[in-house]
């Protein structure tokens, strides 16, 4: 079964309009059934699972809203799109405070139709893989709060984690210095067949070039002055594992040589050696450089760049991906929290306010370090804007405002829904201090619809 194709029931009491709705959605590969009314619709409900609820506002008996109430009883994790004639924004509002993911006005564009099911097949994929991997960790005993997210950014990210890491490819990953490379590393890892050997990382900016070779590849006795003892180099502390290579921009052309000849041959030898050495590794790198500029360069081989990058992984900063801020916050205050012995109960809506603001030049890591730091100032059990450490020139900006773009005069119907939903959201953002998950909550909508809503009224 494709993810793409859903199990969807129509629930319409006018036999055209449910006729009109069965064959384009059959067109496109969904399996349908269909109720005449509210109570035919729940029976249903009862013996069989679905997707998505299609169904009418305006019915005899039941109304939509009122089956939609009883049918996320039943099903709690029910996708509903609600259709009205009648359009009345209460009608609008009420149906998204009751779990509706979208709603459609009568005549039905179907174009449109056929993309709101689109974003919500592939909401559920995304719920349905992320789901199956934090599984995947728990059996393997492996922490599941490593890392933490709502963005769909992040969401696709971590299911491409999944995807490659039963293979044996090379990885390489990129992003900003504290965005987490070494966290996907070793997911990747965890979730590979090579979960129960090690994985060894190595930060090839942190050591001298002269003792890079030694540490990566081990040396033999008498190799240089000081290797009073034959040492064992990390590729043969992580056979049968995973090496991570954060930082491989920094590889000195020499040993970018010999990494290059381990991954075409899987051999290497130790400095000052002549016994070839095999070692069954999986590397996986990291950069915060442009390798494609250092290629071009000529610090960095083109031939060693291929190798690395049979995948390559991209992790957005955070200032692009705000919506994780909110879960990240909450992780982190709960476990500095733990660790300091601090009964913390929360965060000021004005501190929030001003975390999700921030650029965070430092991504993740410098947003770690100012909740921990918070966490050990705060003088009582709420962390307020003075427990906080930004630069000075972001605590000297004004304060943030959330405000919707303004809607034109003379609006028609659909205008006066949308332009109600707007002033909504916006309210809920000031109200949760532009905490996303919170806003969602208040608003009875999933986060990632959310997030569509809010990209479609330009929200700034």
């Amino acid at each position: 079964m494709s993810p793409k194709e859903l199990d969807i029931l129509i629930v319409e009491d006018e036999p055209f309009q449910r006729e009109m709705l069965r064959d384009s959605l059959l067109q496109e590969g969904h399996r349908i059934q269909e109720a005449e009314n509210g109570e035919k619709a729940l029976q249903l409900l009862k013996r069989s699972s679905f997707d998505l609820l299609l169904l009418d506002f305006r019915m005899h008996g039941m109304n939509g809203i009122e089956v939609l109430k009883a049918a996320r009883q039943l099903c709690p994790d029910l996708e509903a799109i609600l259709i009205t004639a009648y359009g009345a924004i209460e009608t609008a509002v009420e149906a998204m405070k009751a779990g509706a993911s979208d709603y459609l006005t009568k005549p039905i564009d179907l174009d449109e139709l056929s993309m709101s099911i689109a974003r919500i097949a592939e909401h559920r994929t995304l719920l349905r893989e992320n789901e199956i991997l934090r599984q995947e960790l728990k059996a393997k005993g492996v922490s599941t709060n490593t890392i933490q997210y709502t963005s769909q950014k992040m969401a696709k990210l971590i299911q491409l984690a999944g995807r490659i890491a039963p293979s044996q490819a090379t990885v390489l990953i990129e992003g900003e210095t504290g965005t987490g490379k070494e966290l996907l590393a070793r997911l990747i890892h965890n979730l590979s067949a090579r979960s129960d050997k090690p994985l060894i990382a190595v930060n090839c900016a942190a050591m001298p070039e002269t003792l890079l070779e030694s540490e990566l590849f081990g040396h033999e006795k008498g190799a240089f002055t000081g290797a009073i003892q034959r040492r064992i180099g990390r590729f043969e502390q992580a056979e049968g594992g995973t090496l991570f290579l954060d930082e491989i921009g920094e590889l000195s052309l020499p040993v970018q040589v010999k990494l290059l000849r381990f991954l075409q041959e899987r051999e290497f030898q130790r400095v000052g050696g002549e016994r070839t050495h095999k070692a069954d590794v999986r590397i996986i790198s990291a950069t915060h450089q442009d390798l494609d500029a250092r290629v071009k360069e000529g610090t960095f081989r083109e031939d060693l760049f291929y190798r690395i990058n049979v995948i390559h992984m991209e992790i957005p900063p955070l200032r692009e991906r705000r919506e994780d801020i909110g879960p990240l916050l909450e992780h982190f205050t709960r476990k500095f929290a733990l660790e300091n012995h601090r009964k913390i109960e929360g965060i000021s809506r004005e501190a929030v306010d001003l975390l999700t603001r921030y650029d965070y030049p430092g991504n993740v890591r410098e947003l770690e370090n100012i909740i921990e730091r918070a966490v050990v100032v705060c003088r009582g059990h709420i962390i307020s804007r003075e427990d906080l450490a930004f630069p000075e020139a972001f605590n000297s900006g004004s304060s943030p405002t959330v405000e919707p773009d303004p809607s034109p005069p003379g609006e028609t119907l659909q205008q006066a829904v949308e332009n109600l939903e707007r002033r909504m959201i916006g309210d809920a953002l000031l109200q949760s201090g532009t905490n996303q998950s919170q806003a969602a909550r208040q608003l009875g909508l999933s986060e990632r619809m959310l997030r569509y809503k809010l990209k479609k009224y330009g929200f700034k």
